[in-house]
């Protein structure tokens, strides 16, 4: 099987860069890389600063979703919550917010400015008064910061506050950071899984209440299903920012796990001005539907012949990082 993927991946080969409605992660146009397989598309998009050794559990998530089974889904539908990026602005909140209708959570993105971050917080309590609410910090704050912060969103929203994902950087600042909040708060754990050598042996015990699982960078649907039942948390399936061939795989992974008790963060496509497809939002959830991409946009927001060449040689090398052994290792067949 593995012999013959690679020439695959780069015979359907589509390097598209779709622009976005508002600034994500610093990023105003985002790179990805589409291919299809005999169970339909895969995605390969690591953030174009990722090394490619980090790069490698992303393309093998492309080709789980390419060229394996996936699992039969529990669900006909995910329900999904809002995405809000660092705006600032009422009226543009008020409206980006309208773009998930019917989603009762709000996951916020949150910097080193408190104030800011506290009144971007109220006016979305404001909104919408009945909303769980979750800060995303992607480990960026030290623990001191951390705990003043954590206490005074307490304030503001109280029970509502659903929990804060991956609030300091690493498992023992976590770990720090629970025993001086003294409060009720939940906290998720992103990075310290997606970016750890080995999810599998970090020991997260008084660290994380809640793991958030992302496909692309957990290497694939299977694995991160296995890492969900070896830590034996609660799940939080969220997007790495990919188009809608990407959220189809995220999709696929919430629709597999045994419980899904939290509202997934997999409806990040509305912030693309253009998609590759569409994954319509009602009442607060999205339909688990097979997904074909749209031939026009594949055409006119196709990447430059230079960044194509680019991604091309990316996969390459990230292949060469140990694509084979994973596949033997997994056991995929064809």
């Amino acid at each position: 099987m593995s012999a013959t993927i690679l020439d695959e991946v780069m015979t359907s080969l589509h390097v598209l860069s779709l622009p976005m409605k508002v600034k994500f992660r610093g990023i105003e146009t985002r790179e990805i890389a589409l291919f299809s397989g005999p169970f339909g598309w895969g995605e390969f998009s690591p953030f174009l600063e990722y090394d490619n050794v980090e790069s490698l559990p992303w393309l093998m998530s492309g080709i789980e979703a390419a060229f394996v089974q996936p699992p039969e889904p529990l669900r006909k539908s995910i329900p999904i919550n809002a995405t809000l990026p660092e705006i600032d602005s009422k009226v543009r909140i008020g409206e980006i917010l309208a773009w998930y209708p019917g989603c009762k959570t709000v996951k916020i993105k949150v910097g080193n400015d408190l104030e800011r971050d506290l009144a971007r917080i109220a006016i979305v309590s404001s909104i919408l008064p009945t909303a769980k609410i979750r800060v995303d910090v992607n480990g960026s704050w030290e623990v001191e910061y951390a705990t003043r912060a954590l206490r005074a969103i307490y304030e503001i929203i109280g029970e509502l506050f659903e929990y804060a994902e991956q609030p300091c950087e690493t498992i023992a600042e976590l770990c720090e950071l629970k025993e001086k909040l003294q409060l009720p708060i939940k906290i998720a754990g992103d990075e310290v899984f997606r970016k750890a050598k080995d999810p599998f042996s970090i020991n997260i015990n008084g660290a994380i209440d809640i793991m958030i699982l992302k496909a692309a960078p957990l290497g694939g649907i299977r694995r991160s299903l296995a890492l969900a039942l070896h830590h034996r948390l609660p799940a939080v399936v969220s997007s790495a920012l990919e188009s809608a061939v990407g959220i189809s795989q995220e999709l696929r992974l919430a629709a597999s796990l045994p419980e899904l008790n939290y509202d997934s963060g997999l409806a990040t496509g509305v912030l693309f001005t253009n998609d590759v497809g569409s994954q319509q939002i009602v009442d607060g959830q999205i339909l688990m539907e097979p997904l074909i991409p749209n031939q026009k946009v594949l055409s006119d927001f196709a990447a430059l012949p230079e960044r194509k060449t680019w991604w091309q040689d990316r996969i390459r090398k990230t292949w060469a990082n140990g694509a084979a052994d994973w596949i033997k290792r997994e056991g995929w067949k064809p």
